[in-house]
């Protein structure tokens, strides 16, 4: 699984930085964004193969982004996982009809979190 790209969406510093680092320490070549323009931007140079998405960003929101980037070909094939403090009932139906492939509840647990990056790569 080292050196796997892997974009980090997400407008809370701390958990980006959070999310960063526990990734990092497994070996995966990691960018992150504070919002879906920067996201974009990113990935004009950088093909991601998951994308970690925040679903409450500023401006264009993160299941807005999702569906954006499972409608294109280029990037419909990149595994989105929803990771969101919003963990409404209903929320998870949402975030998958928008096409993610995963939702994961912050707080994020430091112990599982590598291992379940790992797992949803594996499935894929």
């Amino acid at each position: 699984m080292a050196a796997e790209p892997v974009l980090i969406v997400d407008d809370n510093v701390a958990n980006l930085k959070l999310a960063k680092v526990l990734l990092v320490k497994e070996g995966y070549e990691v960018r992150t964004a504070g919002d879906a323009e920067e996201a974009l931007k990113v990935m004009e140079g950088f093909k991601p193969r998951l994308i970690l998405m925040d679903l409450q960003l500023p401006g264009m929101d993160g299941l807005t982004l999702t569906r954006k980037l499972k409608a294109e070909p280029a990037t419909r094939d990149i595994v989105i996982v929803a990771l969101t403090a919003y963990a409404m009932k209903g929320d998870e139906e949402k975030a998958r009809a928008a096409g993610c492939d995963g939702y994961i509840t912050k707080p994020i647990d430091t112990q599982s979190f590598p291992g379940l990056v790992a797992r949803t790569l594996d499935r894929r």
